[in-house]
Protein backbone atom coordinates (compact mmCIF):
# COMPACT_ATOMS: atom_id res chain seq x y z
CA UNK A 1 0.00 0.00 0.00
CA UNK A 2 0.83 3.76 -0.99
CA UNK A 3 1.54 6.36 1.68
CA UNK A 4 -0.07 9.63 0.46
CA UNK A 5 1.18 12.55 3.00
CA UNK A 6 -1.08 15.45 2.84
CA UNK A 7 1.36 17.84 4.78
CA UNK A 8 0.39 19.95 7.51
CA UNK A 9 1.74 23.47 7.96
CA UNK A 10 -0.76 25.35 9.34
CA UNK A 11 -2.57 26.30 5.96
CA UNK A 12 -5.55 24.34 4.10
CA UNK A 13 -8.89 22.37 4.91
CA UNK A 14 -6.91 18.89 6.28
CA UNK A 15 -9.99 17.18 7.71
CA UNK A 16 -11.79 17.75 4.27
CA UNK A 17 -8.86 17.32 1.85
CA UNK A 18 -7.91 14.08 4.07
CA UNK A 19 -10.70 12.95 3.63
CA UNK A 20 -11.77 13.56 0.01
CA UNK A 21 -8.26 11.67 -0.32
CA UNK A 22 -9.24 8.84 1.34
CA UNK A 23 -12.61 8.29 -0.29
CA UNK A 24 -10.15 8.41 -4.29
CA UNK A 25 -7.95 6.04 -2.75
CA UNK A 26 -9.79 3.23 -1.16
CA UNK A 27 -7.78 0.78 -0.37
CA UNK A 28 -5.24 1.20 -2.82
CA UNK A 29 -2.93 3.68 -0.80
CA UNK A 30 -2.91 5.26 3.39
CA UNK A 31 -3.37 9.22 3.64
CA UNK A 32 -0.98 10.51 6.00
CA UNK A 33 -1.40 14.16 7.71
CA UNK A 34 1.90 15.20 8.38
CA UNK A 35 5.10 17.96 8.54
CA UNK A 36 7.50 15.40 9.79
CA UNK A 37 10.61 15.60 7.40
CA UNK A 38 10.92 12.12 7.70
CA UNK A 39 7.19 10.94 6.72
CA UNK A 40 7.60 13.99 3.97
CA UNK A 41 10.92 12.67 2.36
CA UNK A 42 9.81 8.87 2.00
CA UNK A 43 6.29 9.18 0.67
CA UNK A 44 5.00 8.02 -2.40
CA UNK A 45 2.38 10.95 -3.49
CA UNK A 46 2.41 14.42 -1.61
CA UNK A 47 -0.65 16.44 -1.39
CA UNK A 48 -0.01 20.40 -0.11
CA UNK A 49 -2.60 22.43 0.10
CA UNK A 50 -3.25 26.18 0.83
CA UNK A 51 -5.80 28.83 2.16
CA UNK A 52 -4.83 32.60 2.42
CA UNK A 53 -1.55 34.68 1.25
CA UNK A 54 0.91 33.60 -0.82
CA UNK A 55 3.62 34.99 1.39
CA UNK A 56 1.72 33.93 4.89
CA UNK A 57 1.90 30.22 3.43
CA UNK A 58 5.32 29.95 1.88
CA UNK A 59 6.90 31.32 5.49
CA UNK A 60 4.64 28.63 7.38
CA UNK A 61 6.83 26.49 5.22
CA UNK A 62 10.17 27.63 5.76
CA UNK A 63 9.35 27.87 9.55
CA UNK A 64 8.89 23.88 9.93
CA UNK A 65 12.61 22.54 10.22
CA UNK A 66 13.69 20.32 7.07
CA UNK A 67 10.04 19.97 5.42
CA UNK A 68 10.94 21.82 2.24
CA UNK A 69 14.09 19.87 1.89
CA UNK A 70 12.44 16.95 2.37
CA UNK A 71 9.73 17.82 0.05
CA UNK A 72 12.66 18.22 -2.51
CA UNK A 73 13.92 15.03 -2.01
CA UNK A 74 10.46 13.10 -2.81
CA UNK A 75 9.52 15.04 -5.35
CA UNK A 76 12.86 16.56 -7.02
CA UNK A 77 15.16 13.82 -6.45
CA UNK A 78 13.27 10.50 -6.16
CA UNK A 79 9.99 11.89 -8.64
CA UNK A 80 7.34 11.49 -6.29
CA UNK A 81 3.96 12.86 -8.05
CA UNK A 82 3.08 16.19 -6.32
CA UNK A 83 -0.19 18.11 -5.99
CA UNK A 84 -0.81 21.61 -5.20
CA UNK A 85 -3.99 22.89 -3.97
CA UNK A 86 -5.15 26.19 -4.37
CA UNK A 87 -2.32 28.39 -2.29
CA UNK A 88 -0.62 25.17 -2.18
CA UNK A 89 -0.28 25.28 -6.44
CA UNK A 90 0.55 29.09 -6.26
CA UNK A 91 3.85 28.57 -4.29
CA UNK A 92 5.30 26.74 -7.08
CA UNK A 93 5.94 29.82 -8.81
CA UNK A 94 8.99 31.48 -8.45
CA UNK A 95 7.26 34.46 -6.94
CA UNK A 96 4.85 35.99 -5.31
CA UNK A 97 3.49 39.37 -5.98
CA UNK A 98 1.34 39.01 -3.20
CA UNK A 99 1.52 42.24 -0.37
CA UNK A 100 4.96 42.71 -2.11
CA UNK A 101 7.50 40.14 -3.77
CA UNK A 102 8.22 36.90 -1.73
CA UNK A 103 10.16 33.74 -3.51
CA UNK A 104 8.31 30.82 -4.34
CA UNK A 105 9.27 27.20 -4.14
CA UNK A 106 10.45 27.95 -7.99
CA UNK A 107 9.21 24.50 -8.93
CA UNK A 108 7.33 26.19 -12.58
CA UNK A 109 8.46 28.64 -13.56
CA UNK A 110 6.41 31.92 -13.09
CA UNK A 111 4.56 34.43 -10.78
CA UNK A 112 1.60 34.98 -8.81
CA UNK A 113 -0.58 38.26 -9.32
CA UNK A 114 -3.63 39.42 -8.13
CA UNK A 115 -6.75 38.77 -10.75
CA UNK A 116 -7.69 41.56 -12.76
CA UNK A 117 -11.40 41.02 -14.54
CA UNK A 118 -11.30 43.01 -17.56
CA UNK A 119 -15.57 43.40 -17.19
CA UNK A 120 -16.56 44.68 -13.41
CA UNK A 121 -19.12 42.39 -13.41
CA UNK A 122 -16.61 39.42 -12.45
CA UNK A 123 -15.98 39.82 -8.33
CA UNK A 124 -12.33 39.11 -6.79
CA UNK A 125 -12.01 37.32 -5.11
CA UNK A 126 -13.36 34.44 -8.12
CA UNK A 127 -15.77 32.57 -5.48
CA UNK A 128 -17.93 29.68 -6.42
CA UNK A 129 -18.18 27.04 -9.37
CA UNK A 130 -16.73 27.70 -13.09
CA UNK A 131 -16.05 25.28 -15.82
CA UNK A 132 -12.78 24.20 -17.05
CA UNK A 133 -11.51 25.13 -20.72
CA UNK A 134 -8.66 24.49 -22.99
CA UNK A 135 -8.26 21.26 -21.15
CA UNK A 136 -4.95 19.07 -22.45
CA UNK A 137 -4.67 15.48 -22.84
CA UNK A 138 -2.73 15.05 -19.56
CA UNK A 139 -3.76 12.04 -17.55
CA UNK A 140 -4.70 13.87 -14.07
CA UNK A 141 -7.57 15.13 -16.35
CA UNK A 142 -8.25 12.01 -17.93
CA UNK A 143 -12.61 11.43 -17.67
CA UNK A 144 -13.50 14.69 -16.85
CA UNK A 145 -15.32 15.66 -20.40
CA UNK A 146 -14.50 18.71 -22.21
CA UNK A 147 -15.93 21.67 -19.31
CA UNK A 148 -15.99 20.06 -16.16
CA UNK A 149 -17.09 22.20 -12.93
CA UNK A 150 -15.07 22.40 -10.14
CA UNK A 151 -14.92 25.27 -6.81
CA UNK A 152 -13.13 28.33 -6.99
CA UNK A 153 -11.97 30.66 -4.17
CA UNK A 154 -9.25 32.85 -4.73
CA UNK A 155 -7.96 36.54 -5.34
CA UNK A 156 -4.40 36.12 -7.04
CA UNK A 157 -3.82 33.63 -10.31
CA UNK A 158 -0.22 31.76 -11.25
CA UNK A 159 0.78 33.15 -14.22
CA UNK A 160 3.25 30.14 -15.51
CA UNK A 161 6.40 31.68 -17.96
CA UNK A 162 5.82 28.85 -20.40
CA UNK A 163 2.14 28.34 -21.62
CA UNK A 164 3.01 24.49 -21.98
CA UNK A 165 2.75 24.09 -17.92
CA UNK A 166 -0.90 25.17 -18.27
CA UNK A 167 -3.50 21.69 -18.77
CA UNK A 168 -6.04 23.39 -18.10
CA UNK A 169 -7.53 26.81 -18.28
CA UNK A 170 -10.63 28.87 -16.42
CA UNK A 171 -12.27 32.51 -17.51
CA UNK A 172 -13.52 34.96 -15.02
CA UNK A 173 -13.41 38.02 -16.77
CA UNK A 174 -10.21 37.06 -18.00
CA UNK A 175 -8.30 33.85 -18.83
CA UNK A 176 -5.84 31.96 -16.60
CA UNK A 177 -4.32 28.92 -15.59
CA UNK A 178 -6.80 26.04 -13.23
CA UNK A 179 -4.15 23.87 -13.70
CA UNK A 180 -0.26 23.12 -14.28
CA UNK A 181 1.78 20.39 -14.52
CA UNK A 182 5.66 20.03 -15.44
CA UNK A 183 7.42 16.82 -15.17
CA UNK A 184 5.86 15.18 -11.79
CA UNK A 185 4.39 18.11 -10.01
CA UNK A 186 1.57 19.85 -10.63
CA UNK A 187 -1.15 21.98 -8.95
CA UNK A 188 -4.96 23.22 -8.80
CA UNK A 189 -6.56 26.29 -8.97
CA UNK A 190 -9.46 24.85 -7.62
CA UNK A 191 -10.81 22.91 -4.77
CA UNK A 192 -10.58 19.08 -5.54
CA UNK A 193 -12.01 18.50 -2.60
CA UNK A 194 -15.28 20.76 -2.34
CA UNK A 195 -15.95 19.61 -6.41
CA UNK A 196 -17.85 17.02 -5.94
CA UNK A 197 -17.52 13.78 -8.16
CA UNK A 198 -15.16 15.85 -10.54
CA UNK A 199 -12.84 16.57 -8.10
CA UNK A 200 -12.92 13.06 -6.80
CA UNK A 201 -12.28 11.91 -10.12
CA UNK A 202 -9.13 14.24 -10.30
CA UNK A 203 -8.07 13.33 -7.03
CA UNK A 204 -8.28 9.36 -7.98
CA UNK A 205 -6.30 10.21 -11.55
CA UNK A 206 -4.15 12.13 -9.36
CA UNK A 207 -3.65 8.75 -7.09
CA UNK A 208 -2.67 6.50 -10.10
CA UNK A 209 -0.37 9.11 -12.15
CA UNK A 210 2.54 7.54 -13.43
CA UNK A 211 4.40 10.65 -14.50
Amino acid sequence: MSNVVLIDYGSGNLPSARKALAVAAGDAARVVVSDDPEIVASADRIVLPGVGAFTACMKALEARPGLIEAMNEAVRTRGAPFLGVCVGMQLLATRGLEFGEYPGLDWIAGEVSVLKPSDAGFKVPHMGWNALSDISDHALLAGLGEAPHMYFTHSYAFLPSDRADVIAGVDHGGAFAAMVAHGNVAGAQFHPEKSQAAGLRLLSNFLGWKP
